[in-house]
């Protein structure tokens, strides 16, 4: 199970950090995870992720705002976001145990609920 929390509206130019809290049987130091997100009527894109070496790979639009982390102890991914944009508006959503390659992540259908997060002054 993949639980996602700490969404939330904030003004441009300020920050959140989302959670991904993850149980059940998955081993989580050995899996890569990934944050997804979906805007009104666009499809779901991917945002970030970090494998389970620590490798991060970001999108474009989110280089240099945003950090992708995760603490296997806790068995939870986060998504440090910084300078947010109202195009950053979306549910976001994490992804576990996909196929990285070429820098590229492959998600599976491992998805939590998602949490809200709007950008608006």
């Amino acid at each position: 199970q993949l639980v996602e929390s700490g969404g939330g509206l904030v003004q441009p130019g300020g920050s959140l950090r989302l959670s991904c809290v993850v149980s059940g049987s998955i081993i989580f130091s050995v899996v890569n995870l990934a944050w997804f997100r979906q805007a009104p009527g666009k499809q779901r894109e991917l945002v970030a992720s970090i494998t389970r070496a620590g490798t991060t790979n970001y999108v474009d639009f989110v280089k240099g705002r945003f950090t992708i982390s995760r603490d296997n102890a806790k068995s939870t991914l986060y998504l440090q976001m910084n300078s947010l944009k109202p195009e950053d508006t979306a549910v976001y959503f994490c992804n576990l145990g996909g196929l990285v390659r070429d820098g590229t992540y492959y998600e599976t259908s491992n998805w939590g609920q998602g949490t809200q997060v709007t950008v608006s002054s």
